[in-house]
Order: structure tokens, then C-alpha cells, then sequence
């Protein structure tokens, strides 16, 4: 603020030194106010510098000025003189004068003033905003103060009631410490207290019961001597002996007395009488004895004649409500019933005498719902569709049955596993009986009739649906039965033979689709080949194809194997209270983790476990094997029809080898040629299908059995190894017979005139021979067949072997032409386009041999002069060159072997 001031000062001193200007500046001067001014109190922070801020304001006005500061660097302004002190030396009075009449003196004056005064009232301005803000904050800092000492007044009461009620808590405490040890005195007062009471009631209650011990101990005493003195004679006894009433309490205090006599003559038995005395209470006792068995054996009997009239009379009565359905009466007879025998007779009774298990008509209805009309054959969807309606039924009628007995017997739960055990031991087994009839393994049943198929079909559908009503069963309720483990034994004898008839029927649908495919084949057939080729087209027709559809259905065959194979191996957990059916995929390796943590907790408390992963595994790779053979002797026979038709083809050719049949033979070849390599792709797939069955459905089944699943990987080579061998030697005549056809070809199509033509002085021909283009047009075309169906390696090793055959044939047929120069161009065009063509095989070295034909050429184009040096620059060609050059057609009379004579022997 000081430095505003003293600006603000400065800029007045120079407002009064200028008031004596003319006032015909003040139009200027009022144009220059109204422009814009550049302050702001930004300007005044940080290192405030007066000088830069009059710079800023009277730069736009006084463009000179900077001129003149540079000027004044040399100690002038304007022309005059600079003093020591910095001022500048007024100029003379004549020279004022001069200058006035010319212009102006300062004609930038007016302009200042007017910007100085409008700067005078912006730093006005400016003070009066910064004296506000000042006033502003000094009143926000007082009220920010009020704020800080009040909440510091607080926060001083705060600890001081804090310190109040840390005293207070200390003193709560040491009061509750004392409340606690007067509670600890009254609780040992308490237990002292109970402890005598106990003492005491002990004493009066072992009191009473000796004193109840001696009444009984009299009575029985009373008794005794009554058996005692009365030999033979019971009419004599105490009237609780021949009370009808009370049988019951006479026969137990009979047995009481009985056992005493007896206990006590064993015991004289074992020691030596001293005393008469002895003798006699022996004797007496043995009085006693003889004369309460008597009575014991009539008092059994007497309650045997009663308790059966009784029982019977019950089980009529209850008879009699249970056909009024008289809920209350059946409870109340039932309840009476439970006393004998522990009710096992009249549970025993109310199973058997319900109408599902006595009536003949509900047996036969259950097999006509099952299994249709007498003479039909029934199929697996329709008894799958009538086991579920069966099972359907009994269930609901078992869970009626269930309210009933819920209602009726004080023990339920025995009752309904009486109950459900009579519908599986009885109305299912009976119905399953009739259903699956175990089929022989040497006599197969026919496939008209469904074959083995149709009895696996049955008894899937069977166990399936039987396992899904003993679920339904354990809802409604069965007590304690295992109705899991009695399911399972009705099935036993079928399971036990289940993998031989498994492997069997996939045996038995290999042989009735083998038998279907032959007598397809035997069928005529229309011709669809043309004039030309149909000798050939017969001969590949009259082979049949491997079909993926077929591979497909064997693969079909096989998956539903594998799921009975799941289906009849499971994994089951069960006891009396819980029951865990858990299916052996679910648990890929050994046992999955919570599988793992509940078969421990069941080995802990004893529980029964039943787990078959071994059995499922042994199984799968059974009927996996029987899928690998199926499919190894399919491909293997599929390609051996094809390769007799490529046998077929070559015996065509050698017999005919020129004219028209010769060209029926080639198109012979060249079919069963076509026909093998869909046979090879065809078998490529079908192999594909079998390891993606592999991996997707049979190798997880295989790991929780060690060593299952690398014999299983082991066997499927094994099988595939024979088809891999027929396609070998498949692969093999068809490069042979492709070499024929080329051969031939170039026999029939190649001139001596092509590679030797006339020197008539015509421009040479720089075409391919026909002979060079038929055959590359028939390789081009019988090979689109290889591309298509080779793959990997197999199409890599092919190709290559088909291109080294290819150079060596072209070496042998030109074995046979002389040539000139102009037939040595025409040969390397040749070159060049079997060169050409054998670059689509990606053959790195087949390319290369033919490279170096094409540089060998050259041998047939130079000079004989310039041979040798041809030789130092490809030393690679010499061992071919050498017989090449006895081609040319100057050899002889060029005198080539002398000359070349020097240089066979150095590179031999």
C-alpha cells in the first residue's frame, strides 16, 4: 500500500507540472481517455517495479520512447547534451522558438494526461477494493475467532467431565467389586445349603425305598412259605393266585419266587451242608419250586389261549373298521395290537390283505399298461411311457396308503417299510419278470425281433424308471428300509451280465450293418460316366465307398452304450437317515473334493458306501474297444475296395496299351485314382470323429482307473495302424499309376522333331511341346483329388514322393531324344513348366531338382567351346550332364568326349 501511495504521489507531482498546456489538446486528450486501461491489482504483486508499470502504460502512446532510451545510451536525448546527474541540458531560447513555429513541442502531452488521469482514478479504485477486501477478512478472522474460542471452551468442559466421570467409573468399580464378593459368600452359603438338602433327600429316599423293598421282600416272603407248605396243592394259595383278574401280577410274582428258588438251590448245591437245617430249607425250597413251576406252566398257558383269543378278536375288529374305513376304531385296535408281539402281526396283516397285493386283476393290468396286448411287440419308448404311469399309480396309491397309516399305527415307519418293501419284492418284481427276459449269448435273438438291442433298451428303461419310484417311495416314506439297495437286487442277475451282452449287441449291429451295406452294393447301379470313360467309371462304381455316416452311426451306437454303462455303474451313499445318490462322472478323478469330504464322514460313523469307478471304467473301455474295432475294419476294408480298383486299373493297362482302350484304361486309373483319395479323406474323417468321441466322452470315464486310459490311446492306434497300412500301400499304386498315365502320355504325344528341328531359318518356338502340356494338364487335373483330400504330412510326403518320381521319369524319356540348340531352348520351356507346376507340391527339394534340369538344359545350348566353363560354374549337374551330353546332336562330330575327356576325370 505504501508503494501505491508514493506512485499515486509521483503521478500528481507530473498532473501539476503540466497544467499550463494549451487547451486546444483537450480534443485529443478526451479520444485517448475513452480507450481501455490495463490494471489490475495483479499488477501489483510479487516484485513491483514502478518503472515497468509507467513502461506498460505509455509504451502504446510513446513508440519513440524506447528509440530514446536506446539513444540515451550514448548520452543523448533529443540532441542535447546529458548531464552527470542523468538530466538532459535545456535547449537555447532561439532554438525553443525555431521549433514552436514549426510544430508542436510535445504533441503527445494531451494523451498522457488524460491516461494518467483516468490511472489516477483506477488506483483509487483499486484502494478502495483492496480496503475492502482488508475490512472483510478482518471481520471474517474475528468471527472465526469467536468460533475458535468457543469451541476451545468446549472442548476444555468436555476433559473436565471426562476426568469427572473416569472418578466416578472408579469408584463404580471398586463397588461392584464388592458386590461381587458378597454374591460369591451367598452362593457358597446357597451350595452349602442345596448340598445338605441333598444329602438329606438322598437319605429319605434310599429310606423309602428300603422300606418298599421290605414290604415286597414280606410279601414274597408270605408267598414262598405258601408254595412252601402246601406240596401239590394250589387251591390252598392266597386269592391274588386264582383271581382271573389278575393274572398278570400273579405270573410275575410267580416268576419272581421261581427265580429266587432256583438261584437259591444252586447255591446250596455248591457247598457242603454242615447243619440239618440246611437240608430241610433245601428240601423245603425244592417244594417250592416244583410247585410254582406248575403254576407258572398253567398260568402260560391260561395267557396263551387268552392273549391269541384276544389278538384274534382284535384283528377282527380291526378288519371290520378298516372296511368302514372307521379311522378312529382301526387307531384304537391297532394302539391294543402294539402289546403283542410288538404290533409285527397286525402290520404284517394290513400290508397283506391291501387289494394291490391280493388282486389278480391289478397284476394283469399291470402288464397290459406295460406291455401292451398279448402278441405285440413293445417298444422301449412305449414301456418307458408305461412304467412311468405304473409307477405313477403305485406311488400314489402307497402315499393314500401312507395317510392312512400315519393315522392308524403308533409306529408308522415300520409299517411303510413293510409296505414298500411288499410293492418291490412283489408287484415290481412280478411285472419285471414278464418284462426282462434274459436273452442267450449263443443264440442271439434276431434283429427282425429287435435283437440284443431291444433287451439292453428294456432293461435301461427298467432300472431307470424303477430307481425314479424308489426315489418317489423314499419321499412318501419307508422307514428304515433300504429301498436303494432292494432296488438294486432286483436287477442284480442283469447287471452282472450286463457288459458280455453290451459288447454282443454292438457285435451283432456291426454285422447286421455290414450285411445292409453288401446288399446294397450288389444292387444295380445307373451309369453316370460319360462315353468316353464309362469302362472306367464301372470299374471305381463297382466298389463301395467308405460313408462318415456310417462311422457316424457306429459312434452313435457306441454313445448309447456308454450311457448305460454310467447308468447301471453309480456311486451311492446311504444310511438310515440321509441318502445320497451321486453319479460316478460327477466325480472324474477318484472323488471330487466334497464328495471326498462326505465318503470320509461316512467310513467315521460306520455308514455304508458303495463306489464303482473301477467298474464304470473297465466297462467303457470294453464297448470303447468294441467301437475301435468296428471302425479299424470298416476303413481298412473300405480301402482295400479302393485299391482293388486301383489293381483292377493297372492290369487294364498292361493289357492294353495302345488305341482306345488304352484310353479306357487311363480313364480307369484315373477314376479309382479319384476313388481312392475320397476313400483316404473319407478314413481321415471317420478317424477324426473316433478321437473327438475320445476326448470329449471316454477319456474323462477312463482316469479315476490307473493305466485305463493310455491302453485305451494304445489300442487306438493299434487299430487304426492296419488302415494306415492299406493307405500306404493305397497311396503308393496311385503314384504309380499316375507315373503310367504320364509315361504314356509322353510316349504317344513326344516327337524326335520337337527337341531336334530343322534349321530352316524360322524364328524357333518358344512354346511347351503338346507332349509337355498334355501331361501337365493331366497331372493338374487327377491331382485335385490329392490336394483335396491329403493333409499335413501325409499330403507333404506324398507330393514329394509323387515329384522325385516325376524328375526321374522326365531323366528317362529325354533319354531317348537328340537335341539341337534351338531343341535344347524348347526342352528348357519344358523344364519350366513341369518346373512350374511341381512348385504347387511345396516340395523344397523337389523344386531344387528341377531347378537344376532347367541350368542342364544349357548343356544343349551352348557352345561346345563353352561347356567347361558352364560345368565350373554348376558342378552340381556333372554326374546328370555327363549322359546329357551325349544327347546333343553334335556330340560326335564336335569331338565332345575328348574334349571333355580332362574334366570327367578330375571330378571323378
Amino acid at each position: 500500500m505504501v508503494m501505491i501511495k508514493r506512485n499515486v504521489h509521483n503521478v500528481k507531482q507530473m498532473k501539476e507540472s503540466i497544467d499550463g498546456i494549451r487547451s486546444n489538446r483537450d480534443s485529443k486528450s478526451s479520444s485517448v481517455a475513452s480507450l481501455p486501461l490495463i490494471l489490475d491489482v495483479d499488477d501489483f504483486k510479487g516484485d513491483f517495479s514502478f518503472d515497468a508499470l509507467f513502461g506498460n502504460l505509455v509504451n502504446d502512446l510513446l513508440p519513440s520512447f524506447q528509440d530514446e532510451e536506446a539513444n540515451s545510451a550514448d548520452g543523448k536525448v533529443g540532441g542535447s547534451d546529458v548531464l552527470a546527474n542523468g538530466h538532459a541540458r535545456a535547449p537555447s531560447d532561439a532554438a525553443k522558438l525555431a521549433q514552436g513555429l514549426s510544430s508542436p513541442l510535445f504533441p503527445e502531452v494531451d494523451s498522457l494526461l488524460s491516461l494518467f488521469r483516468d490511472s489516477c482514478k483506477e488506483l483509487i479504485d483499486l484502494r478502495k477494493q483492496i480496503d475492502g477486501r482488508l475490512y472483510n477478512l478482518k471481520k471474517e478472522v474475528s468471527v472465526q475467532d469467536s468460533k475458535h474460542r468457543k469451541t476451545l471452551a468446549e472442548v476444555l468442559r468436555g476433559i473436565q467431565l471426562v476426568w469427572l466421570l473416569k472418578e466416578k467409573a472408579i469408584l463404580l468399580e471398586k463397588g461392584v467389586d464388592g458386590l461381587f464378593d458378597s454374591f460369591a459368600r451367598l452362593d457358597t452359603r446357597i451350595s452349602s445349603v442345596g448340598q445338605t438338602a441333598a444329602k438329606i433327600g438322598d437319605h429319605l429316599q434310599s429310606a423309602d425305598a428300603q422300606r418298599d423293598t421290605a414290604s415286597q421282600t414280606i410279601e414274597l416272603i408270605k408267598y414262598m412259605m405258601e408254595f412252601n407248605g402246601s406240596p401239590g396243592d394250589l387251591m390252598e394259595l392266597s386269592p391274588l393266585f386264582s383271581d382271573d383278574s389278575r393274572v398278570a401280577e400273579a405270573a410275575s410274582i410267580a416268576q419272581k419266587l421261581r427265580s429266587f428258588a432256583e438261584e437259591d438251590i444252586g447255591r446250596q448245591d455248591l457247598t457242603v451242608p454242615s447243619v440239618m437245617g440246611n437240608a430241610i430249607a433245601s428240601r423245603g425250597l425244592e417244594v417250592a419250586v416244583t410247585n410254582l413251576q406248575d403254576y407258572c406252566n398253567e398260568v402260560t398257558f391260561f395267557l396263551l389261549l387268552l392273549v391269541t383269543e384276544l389278538e384274534n378278536r382284535l384283528l377282527a375288529r380291526f378288519d371290520a373298521a378298516s372296511q368302514k374305513r372307521e379311522l378312529s376304531t382301526m387307531a384304537e385296535c391297532a394302539k391294543f395290537l402294539s402289546q403283542f408281539n410288538r404290533g409285527t402281526s397286525a402290520m404284517q396283516h394290513y400290508v397283506a390283505t391291501r387289494p394291490m397285493f391280493i388282486d389278480v386283476e391289478v397284476m394283469n393290468a399291470d402288464t397290459r399298461l406295460v406291455l401292451g396286448d398279448q402278441g405285440s411287440q413293445a417298444s422301449p419308448n412305449n414301456v418307458a411311457s408305461g412304467l412311468s404311469s405304473l409307477f405313477k399309480e403305485i406311488t400314489d396309491t402307497v402315499r393314500k396308503e401312507a395317510a392312512t397309516i400315519m393315522a392308524v399305527f403308533p409306529s408308522p415307519n415300520d409299517v411303510m417299510s413293510i409296505l414298500v418293501q411288499r410293492v418291490l419284492e412283489q408287484r415290481v418284481t412280478a411285472l419285471l419278470d414278464k418284462l426282462l427276459v434274459k436273452p442267450s449269448l449263443v443264440n442271439l435273438p434276431p434283429m427282425e425281433e429287435g435283437g440284443l438291442l431291444l433287451y439292453l433298451r428294456m432293461l435301461a428303461v427298467s432300472y431307470e424308471k424303477t430307481q425314479e419310484l424308489a426315489r418317489d417311495l423314499r419321499a412318501v416314506g419307508c422307514g428304515d428300509l433300504d429301498v436303494e439297495g432292494l432296488t438294486e437286487s432286483l436287477f442284480s442277475s442283469h447287471k452282472d451280465e450286463y457288459p458280455e451282452h453290451e459288447q454282443a449287441s454292438l457285435r451283432q449291429l456291426y454285422e447286421a450293418k455290414m450285411e445292409e451295406l453288401r446288399a446294397e452294393s450288389q444292387l444295380p447301379s445307373e451309369s453316370t460316366g460319360s462315353i468316353g470313360r464309362s469302362k472306367g467309371a464301372s470299374v471305381a462304381s463297382s466298389h463301395q465307398q467308405i460313408s462318415v455316416t456310417v462311422v457316424t452311426e457306429f459312434v452313435r451306437w457306441n454313445e448309447e452304450a456308454i450311457s448305460r454303462c454310467t447308468l447301471f455303474s453309480s456311486l451311492v451313499i446311504f444310511n438310515s437317515a440321509i441318502k445320497y445318490t451321486l453319479s460316478v462322472t460327477e466325480s472324474s478323478c477318484i472323488i471330487a473334493p466334497i464328495y471326498h469330504w462326505i465318503y470320509c464322514k461316512m467310513l467315521e460313523y460306520s455308514f455304508p458306501v458303495l463306489i464303482k469307478p473301477a467298474t464304470l471304467a473297465v466297462n467303457v473301455k470294453a464297448v470303447f474297444t468294441c467301437l475301435l474295432d468296428e471302425v479299424g475294419q470298416y476303413v481298412t476294408e473300405g480301402l482295400e475296395r479302393a485299391r482293388e480298383g486301383l489293381t483292377e486299373a493297372a492290369a487294364l493297362r498292361e493289357r492294353f496299351v495302345l488305341g482306345t482302350s488304352a484310353e479306357a484304361a487311363a480313364a480307369a486309373g484315373e477314376s479309382s485314382f479319384r476313388s481312392f483319395m475320397v476313400a483316404v479323406q473319407r478314413c481321415g474323417s471317420s478317424v477324426a470323429i473316433v478321437q473327438q468321441y475320445f476326448s470329449n466322452s471316454i477319456s474323462r470315464l477312463l482316469l479315476p482307473v490307473d493305466g485305463a486310459h493310455a491302453a485305451s490311446c494304445e489300442e487306438m492306434a493299434t487299430a487304426m495302424s492296419t488302415a494306415e497300412a492299406a493307405a500306404y500301400k493305397g497311396l503308393q499304386q496311385c503314384i504309380e499309376t499316375v507315373m503310367a498315365e504320364v509315361e504314356r502320355l509322353l510316349s504317344a504325344e513326344q516327337k524326335a522333331t520337337d527337341y531336334r528341328s530343322p534349321d530352316d531359318g524360322m524364328a524357333p518356338d518358344h512354346r511347351p511341346t503338346n507332349a509337355c502340356t498334355r501331361g501337365v494338364a493331366y497331372l493338374s487335373r487327377v491331382l485335385e483329388a490329392a490336394f483335396t483330400a491329403l493333409e499335413g504330412l501325409n499330403k507333404q510326403a506324398f507330393l514329394t514322393e509323387l515329384g522325385n518320381r516325376l524328375h526321374k521319369g522326365l531323366l528317362n524319356h529325354w533319354q531317348k531324344f537328340t537335341f539341337n540348340p534351338s531343341g535344347g531352348l524348347r526342352l528348357k520351356r519344358d523344364i519350366t513348366e513341369y518346373g512350374e507346376f511341381v512348385r504347387s507340391f511345396n516340395a523344397p527339394s523337389v523344386d531344387e531338382k528341377f531347378e537344376l534340369l532347367g541350368i542342364m538344359a544349357n548343356v544343349f545350348i551352348v557352345a561346345p567351346e563353352s561347356l567347361s566353363t558352364l560345368f565350373e560354374g554348376t558342378p552340381s549337374i556333372r554326374k546328370d550332364a555327363q549322359r546329357f551330353i551325349q544327347l546333343r546332336e553334335d556330340y560326335k562330330s564336335a569331338k565332345l568326349a575328348s574334349r571333355l575327356s580332362s574334366l570327367w576325370t578330375s571330378s571323378s
